[in-house]
């Protein structure tokens, strides 16, 4: 077939090429133009059916060779990322509410102690004298009082004197009280459970109300505490799922706002955002940095590679599909609109189907309408 279409042309060329043109007048010559450029014309469709028909026959033929990858149909989420510092609730530094020479440390540093431990005690001598004399008044006031209302109950005696006793009586008990308070605040207590992180003083050296004796931190429950832009006031909720992620100490931590601000900061133009976490193996310390993810679009659909996308001269975005004609495989070229892009995927809303195989590699080099070879 090949051959003796070639060997047509052949021979029609020869003779078209080789007779004789004897004209003289321009009418002549015009017409036989005519009949030339007729036949050329016919050569060339016939030539291009030939064309065509090799093209099909022809097994040693050179085509790109693409590999492809099938559209997904997945839950798609797109992130904002900021940096938050994590806090706790439970770190303090307990100073005294009354000044005092430290005469005994019960606790070590990186010691657990527990709710209403003892932890420092303070130079108490001088109240429990107080104290001591206080009780011994006191005592003499109740007899006092006990034997005035006998009497008051005789109705014998006057109400004055029945008056006085009572009074001396109670005030006595009232300043005794207030001694022993006094004597309880001379000694550091634990407020809550946790670990003694750093004691301050030494023993026999002078505290006061001023100065830290003992900081005590509960690293159970921490929290993330970020600030965000009030461009993001419509998405970001209590609820929103985030991500934490700790790279000092290579930890992940998946948890939800826990609180919003309402106060916008003027200075920067944004909004607290509260994360609570767990904290058990106390891993994650006060004012470590952390890297946050905030799920800001979520929405189930189609879902590619964003380096499949590619961008037309009208500046619209497509992306190169195959499709199966005649046992061959064409480039389609799919114009698509385009949602969200993070982590090198990109969500598609419009111009794709789930069942649509895209050209992954050699996508850069094959254009519309081009037959390649698939390789798998």
């Amino acid at each position: 077939m090949k051959n003796i279409i070639f060997l047509f042309l052949a021979a029609a060329f020869t003779i078209s090429c080789g007779e004789e043109i004897n004209k003289s007048s321009i009418s002549d010559l015009n017409s036989e133009k005519a009949t030339l450029v007729n036949q050329i014309d016919s050569l060339n469709i016939l030539l291009k059916v030939v064309e065509n028909q090799l093209l099909k026959l022809d097994t040693t033929k050179k085509l790109h060779v693409v590999t492809v990858l099938p559209v997904k149909n997945e839950l798609f989420k797109h992130y904002i990322e900021i940096q938050g510092v994590v806090q706790a609730d439970k770190n303090i530094e307990i100073k005294p509410e009354f000044g005092g020479t430290v005469i005994a440390i019960y606790v070590k540093e990186g010691q657990r102690v527990f709710a209403g431990q003892t932890l420092i005690q303070l130079d108490d001598i001088a109240i429990k004298n107080s104290i001591s004399e206080l009780t011994t008044q006191l005592n003499l006031a109740k007899t006092t009082f006990d034997r005035q209302q006998r009497l008051w109950d005789q109705k014998i005696g006057s109400e004055m004197q029945y008056l006085q006793a009572k009074a001396q009586k109670e005030s006595l008990e009232n300043n005794l009280a207030s001694l022993k308070t006094q004597a309880k605040k001379m000694k550091i207590i634990a407020p809550f459970s946790g670990i003694v992180d750093e004691v301050f003083p030494r023993i026999g050296e002078l505290t006061s109300p001023q100065s830290p004796t003992v900081r005590l931190l509960n690293l159970d429950n921490v929290y993330i505490e970020a600030d965000v832009t009030e461009t993001y006031l419509p998405v970001v909720k209590i609820g929103t799922e985030t991500i934490l992620n700790f790279p000092s100490i290579g930890k992940e931590v998946e948890s939800k706002i826990t609180q919003i601000g309402n106060y916008i900061n003027p200075d920067n133009r944004s909004f607290k955002a509260r994360i609570n976490i767990s904290n058990k193996d106390n891993t994650i310390k006060p004012n470590l940095l952390a890297d946050l993810k905030i799920v800001d679009f979520k929405r189930e659909g189609l879902v590619i590679p964003s380096t499949l996308v590619q961008k037309d001269q009208k500046g619209n975005d497509y992306v190169f599909t195959l499709k199966t004609e005649n046992n061959e495989n064409v480039v389609i070229k799919k114009l698509i609109k385009i949602s969200k892009e993070y982590n090198n995927e990109v969500f598609i809303t419009e111009g794709l189907e789930a069942t649509d195989t895209l050209v992954n590699k050699g996508a850069r080099i094959v254009k519309a309408g081009d037959i390649v070879r698939v390789n798998n």
